[in-house]
């Protein structure tokens, strides 16, 4: 024999299960029960230092030779095989900055990428100057293609590409 439930019962207890969900609707859910202690958030990380003002390499003069002020006197893109190569390098820091400390390193390179000599040098720099590099040669350079790149603490910042001719 096959009972039917009576509908007004079963509707009741719909209604009072909808009614109980309907009341818990915009409550926060219960915090969970560990026994450990909630931990507080972490403290925001203190804002990282200021970096020094950059100082930037403004211009890279190819030359025989410098004058007092470390600017090369006659810019050249064309050599000799007897010449002593210099370089001026011009540097600015910011308006204001005084004593910047860097590095500037002259990489000279021949051809195919062979190091012919890397010199390097530590400044301190404020405003805008000249920095002079130099190389020679003692038995004569070889004719060909040469770079010299000009490196910022050890980051390449320009170059200057020019020829040794016979």
């Amino acid at each position: 024999m096959h009972r039917t439930p009576p509908v007004p019962a079963l509707t009741a207890v719909l209604l009072a299960s909808l009614a109980v969900a309907g009341c818990n609707r915009g409550a926060p859910a219960p915090a969970p029960q560990t026994g450990a202690p909630v931990a507080a958030p972490a403290a925001a990380p203190p804002p990282a230092p200021t970096p020094p003002p950059a100082v930037t390499v403004t211009g890279i003069d190819l030359g025989n030779a410098v004058d007092d002020d470390d600017r090369v006197a006659t810019p050249l893109v064309a050599f000799t095989r007897t010449d002593t190569l210099h370089a001026s390098v011009a540097t600015t820091a910011p308006d204001g900055a005084t004593a910047i400390p860097g590095k500037l390193t002259a990489r000279w390179t021949y051809q195919d990428g062979q190091l012919v000599d890397e010199l390097s040098q530590d400044y301190t720099f404020s405003g805008s100057t000249h920095h002079a590099f130099q190389v020679s040669h003692p038995e004569g350079w070889p004719a060909g293609r040469y770079k010299l790149e000009i490196l910022l603490d050890d980051a390449l910042v320009q170059t200057r590409e020019f020829t040794v001719d016979e």
